[in-house]
């Protein structure tokens, strides 16, 4: 450890430094993670209670099970019921820190993180910072529509859907309803299908008692994909099912079909279609989201980190990158591991033996990934798996889809809370309270001001009503 690391480490320790993020006092290595989701929660768990300190950092103080947002969107769960806390996560863990802090950049020649509330030290840094949600370019679809990769976007996607509904009962303009009940879906992964499918399931079950004053076929669902087939990554049988599902719950599944622009209430396409939708998400593409101060040259598609063997950043001697930020290019994997839960986990895992054994002087190996299969829901009592050479739809597929979420989600409260949702939905087909709790409106000028009204109101969005993972 160089002199000025070590008197930032006595200056963080002290915190006579207004600039620098004070940390416990200690003289083992350092690892700093930068991002709180699977991979990175995967690594905090490996390192627990070794002979080394570990400091997470995340913008959010909560871990968030990604792979449920499409139900908090459609009022299927509150949003506590998926997020945890890390403070509570990490309890226990003598040798682990938690950070309230956005990093900013990284000064990889002093080895320092700049974040919004101050600097601080590593002797390795592991980037799990994730992926943001993709537009291609697409400026004017960006501004009028809605992602899913965040608490917050669910929970506007939701405001949103609800808002419309009741302006559609107001109105007396049929267009001006149709454009409010139409929801438009692009991407046809397993986000995109997942929540198609709970949307043609509030259509089906819900509309019709919340609202008698029009029928429930003025709700309009189209999922839009680019590609010849939905679920694409999945297996050919699985694809198929899936198409059969959501054409049975009345999904108008548009194929080798893609969105060209949207302004907010007509949806344009390529082929020239136009549909006329104030609803649209999008669930079509992401890319890696991560702070400055990596060369552009060891960024690959996607805009992701390359890595070696080791899942070391090209290019960096103690900078590492795992889950879906990562790139581990090679004639296996020429466009790197799936970005899913499953390869961020092991990749974790992975990793905090290879530290550990760097650190003790122990020879480490390569990271090898193990595909263990995929599963993708279409709604309730429906959904396809992929286990090896193991292909299967229907209702045990949703079965083993349910226990393997509900068995993967943070806290034993939280898993009760989802299995009691659960439970009441399966037999009644009824829904969270469908409440608004505040005014969402999309701001059409200014993007970033939304996003920001957005987290100002997650807090009380979560304390007022307290109520497709790969296996």
């Amino acid at each position: 450890m160089s002199n000025n690391q070590m008197l930032d480490r006595i200056n963080n320790n002290t915190c006579k430094v207004t600039e620098a993020i004070c940390l416990p006092n200690s003289r083992l290595p350092r690892v700093v993670i930068v991002g709180g989701g699977f991979a990175g929660l995967a690594l905090v768990e490996g390192l627990k209670n070794k002979d080394i300190q570990v400091v997470l950092i995340d913008r959010n103080n909560f871990h968030q099970f990604q792979p449920l947002f499409y139900q908090v969107a459609t009022s299927g769960l509150e949003p506590d019921s998926i997020v945890f806390p890390f403070r509570k996560q990490i309890k226990g863990y003598k040798n682990v820190s938690f950070r309230l802090a956005e990093v900013k950049e990284i000064q990889a020649s002093t080895n320092t993180v700049i974040t919004d509330k101050g600097k601080l030290t590593y002797d390795y840094l592991v980037l799990a910072t994730g992926t943001k949600t993709n537009f291609f370019g697409m400026e004017e679809v960006e501004i009028n529509s809605l992602g899913m990769k965040d608490i917050r976007d669910s929970l506007n996607i939701r405001h949103m859907m609800l808002q419309n509904l009741e302006q559609a009962a107001i109105t007396c303009d049929d267009e001006e309803r149709d454009a409010l009940t139409n929801f438009v879906i692009v991407g046809g992964g397993p986000a995109g299908v997942e929540m198609a499918g709970a949307l043609a399931e509030f259509c089906k079950y819900i509309l019709p008692k919340d609202y008698p004053e029009y029928p429930s076929s003025i709700m309009n669902i189209y999922l839009v994909e680019a590609m010849d087939e939905v679920l694409s990554a999945m297996s050919d049988k699985a694809s198929s099912k899936t198409l059969t599902y959501l054409e049975n719950l009345n999904v108008k599944v548009l194929l080798k079909e893609s969105v060209s622009n949207y302004d907010g209430r007509i949806v344009q396409t390529k082929s020239g279609k136009t549909i006329l939708a104030k609803n649209l998400i999008w669930t079509a593409g992401v890319k890696g989201d991560f702070p400055k101060g990596i060369d552009e040259r060891h960024v690959v598609k996607g805009n992701r980190l390359k890595t070696d063997a080791y899942l070391k950043v090209d290019g960096q001697e103690n900078i590492y990158a795992i889950g879906d930020i990562a790139a581990l290019i090679s004639e296996e994997t020429p466009k790197g591991h799936p970005q899913v839960a499953q390869a961020a986990i092991q990749q974790g895992k992975y990793l905090a033996c290879t530290l550990m054994g760097i650190i003790n002087d122990k020879p480490i190996g390569l990271f090898s990934y193990k595909d263990k299969g995929s599963l993708a829901t279409v709604g309730k009592r429906k959904a396809v798996a992929d286990l090896g050479k193991l292909k299967f739809a229907g209702y045990f597929a949703w079965l083993l889809w349910s226990v393997v979420h509900l068995l993967s989600i943070s806290g034993f409260r939280n898993k009760l809370l989802v299995g009691f949702n659960w439970a009441v939905s399966y037999f009644s087909y009824e829904k969270s309270n469908r409440v608004i709790i505040r005014n969402f409106k999309l701001n059409n000028t200014a993007k970033t001001q939304t996003k920001d009204n957005s987290e100002n109101h997650l807090e009380k969005d979560v304390n007022t009503k307290k109520s497709s993972i790969d296996v």
